[in-house]
């Protein structure tokens, strides 16, 4: 029996549902851990721009930093993260987002623990510029997992 604004399918009947679509009874398990996981690598992908300029000028006396010298320990994770950002969305759709996601996520770590126990500048600046690579592959994760899916063929 249909009502105003239910339609009927084949087993259950939803509210506003397009004829022939089966309502789910709610969210699916474990959507809540993957937003959490989403979330959390999103915002430690973008404190990290911004939370090493509070550590600047330990930076700067501990490895020798010049004033100009010590802008590049921001610069280099910002230029990579930004020019390779496109290329990590790409590869994401390419060879699957949560590999991507992954890779990305065990980079950008590894990056960053080795960026803790660096003795020179130019050691900081090649693991800032890593971590701005493994940070490319994790961005668009989030992004992606709320748009809808595309097929190859659509441009």
């Amino acid at each position: 029996m249909q009502t105003a604004g239910t339609v009927e399918t084949g087993s259950k009947t939803s509210p506003g549902s397009a004829p022939g679509r089966v309502a789910t009874d709610g969210p699916r398990p474990g959507l809540g851990l993957a937003l959490l996981v989403l979330a959390s690598a999103q915002l430690m992908v973008v404190l990290d721009a911004t939370i090493v300029n509070v550590a600047l000028p330990h930076i700067q006396r501990s490895l020798g930093f010049s004033g100009s010298g010590l802008e590049w320990v921001v610069n280099a994770y910002a230029l990579t993260f930004g020019g390779l950002l496109l290329l990590g969305g790409r590869a994401g759709d390419l060879l699957g987002r949560r590999k991507m996601f992954i890779a990305g996520l065990l980079l950008f770590s590894a990056a960053s623990l080795v960026g803790g126990f660096a003795t020179s500048p130019a050691f900081l600046l090649s693991a800032r510029a890593v971590q701005g690579a493994g940070g490319a592959l994790v961005a668009p994760a989030p992004r992606a997992r709320s748009a809808p899916e595309r097929s190859a063929c659509t441009p």
